[in-house]
């Protein structure tokens, strides 16, 4: 599907900060059919933008010196849309999250910032002038799904839900795990999920955080070329109703990502 726009509160754009930039970039290439566009960010850095048909659908970059050297492993970010990102910034600080990077502006493409959430999870937020962000959503290799998962799913729900103007749904199905799932509503749906952390990766250390899903046609082939490119199923893949296939993998350079195939009608 086609996009033109993003309403404010919807994920809007996905990049990946990778220590092995040209492994990843042919490991997605092989599961979701990318194509790259190369744009050089100075400093010997590239940006590469990934593409479906010649629409952008995500990037991948060379993680930053001082991400690797404090240990941050290779990871999927997660931008946001709005409409204001300086009003945005004021009112992280009002309910309590931090501003981590100051507004910038991205040439003409658009206006950013990075901040962490009162529960601990980063998120950048994108103001988008010539940009966008994904300019395709929900086909195969394409972003369709985010959600964060959180230690305080409460507190999480308010924060986004004041700072955007939006709603939550937290009359959803539970999770497998069967804990409880919410989602942020705009008025064009629900657009992204806040879940507990679970306690495993509570026990690892784990930080709140964002993740990504992809759409696939075949959760089931994917998992398996995956796995045949040197990735880690951590789970499924496993069906639920309404939301059908889907499973969370690790690529081979330790970034979590999840796929899931659309339910048959």
């Amino acid at each position: 599907m086609k996009i033109e726009s993003y309403k404010q509160g919807t994920p809007c754009w996905t990049d990946l900060s990778t220590t092995d930039q040209d492994g990843a970039k042919e490991f997605y290439s092989k599961i979701f059919g990318w194509e790259y566009q190369d744009i050089p960010m100075g400093d010997d850095q590239v940006y590469s933008l990934a593409q479906l048909d010649g629409s952008d659908a995500g990037a991948i970059f060379t993680q930053v010196a001082q991400e690797s050297e404090a240990g941050v492993p290779p990871h999927w970010k997660v931008y946001l849309a709005v409409d204001d990102i300086d009003a945005t910034a004021s009112q992280v600080s009002n309910l309590g999250g931090t501003v981590i990077v100051d507004e910038f502006d991205e040439d003409e493409s658009g206006r950013m910032m990075l901040a962490q959430d009162p529960t601990g999870a980063m998120i950048q937020f994108w103001q988008a002038k010539a940009n966008i962000g994904c300019e395709v959503r929900d086909e195969h290799g394409a972003l369709t799904w985010v959600e964060l998962l959180t230690s305080d799913q409460e507190g999480a729900g308010k924060f986004y839900t004041e700072l955007f103007g939006i709603g939550l749904d937290i009359e959803t199905m539970p999770t497998p795990e069967g804990d409880p799932y919410h989602m942020l509503m705009t008025e064009m749906g629900p657009v992204a999920g806040i879940m507990p952390l679970p306690d495993h990766l509570v026990e690892m250390g784990v930080p709140p955080h964002w993740e990504v899903y992809f759409r696939v046609d075949d959760a089931n082939a994917v998992v398996e070329k995956a796995k045949s490119l040197g990735a880690t199923v951590l789970f499924g893949p496993e069906v639920l109703p309404m939301v059908g296939t889907f499973a969370v993998i690790q690529d081979p350079q330790g970034a979590v990502f999840g796929i899931q195939q659309a339910p048959t009608v």
